[in-house]
Order: C-alpha cells, then sequence, then structure tokens
C-alpha cells in the first residue's frame, strides 16, 4: 500500500495518505498567531479543509481530532468557532486538553485523522 505525503518538510509532512486513511500533523495558526483563539480556531480549521481537499477528502469523513488549548479557559471560546464549522450529525471522536504550546504566540493547536 502506498504512502502520499502532502506539506513535506524536513522534521514532518502536513498530511501523510496511507490507503483510505488521512492523517494531519499537528496545525497552528501563522497569520492569527498571537491573536484571539477564536481567529486561531478559524485559521486552523480553514487549513485543514485545505489539506483535507488536497487528500482528497474533507470534514465529513473525520475520524478523530485532538485538540491542544494553552488555557483551557479558552475552551468555550475555541467551541464557538468549532461549533459552526462542523457539519451537524458528523462529529468525529475528539479529545481536548490543556499543554504548553510550542511558542506563545499559539493558543490552539489541532490535529486530525479521516477517511477518504
Amino acid at each position: 500500500m502506498s504512502i502520499q505525503r502532502i506539506g513535506v518538510g524536513p522534521r514532518m509532512s502536513k498530511a501523510v495518505v496511507h490507503g483510505n486513511t488521512v492523517y494531519l500533523a499537528g496545525q497552528v495558526a501563522d497569520k492569527a498567531a498571537g491573536k484571539s483563539v477564536a481567529e486561531q480556531t478559524q485559521e486552523i480549521l480553514s487549513i485543514i479543509d485545505g489539506l483535507l481537499a488536497e487528500a482528497g477528502t474533507d470534514k465529513t469523513k473525520l475520524l478523530m481530532v485532538n485538540i491542544w488549548l494553552s488555557d483551557m479557559a479558552s475552551f468555550a471560546e475555541m467551541n464557538g468557532v468549532w461549533d459552526k464549522w462542523i457539519p451537524a450529525g458528523q462529529t468525529p471522536g475528539r479529545a481536548t486538553v490543556e499543554a504548553k504550546l510550542a511558542a506563545p504566540q499559539f493558543t490552539v493547536e489541532i490535529a486530525v485523522i479521516a477517511a477518504k
């Protein structure tokens, strides 16, 4: 079975397709870095939409989502954006935890696994 890598970098690929499964690396908001949790979440979900499309799938086929927040007090703010983005009846398995992220300007990171 072949492996397709999307957005290959020296440390990681933005997405990896193996068979009928798409694995996205944790995505952060580059343009909205340092801005609100809502703005960062919107940008990240847009990035995810683009990567899923490039891999031949979309958010209706999400299987599992991991979300890291730098402060769990922003859980409701992030969910406000998430709830508008995820299609009703298409919700994936999901975990959300508080974690120290790679840089202080990032307050949200999201990684997903999807079917094709």
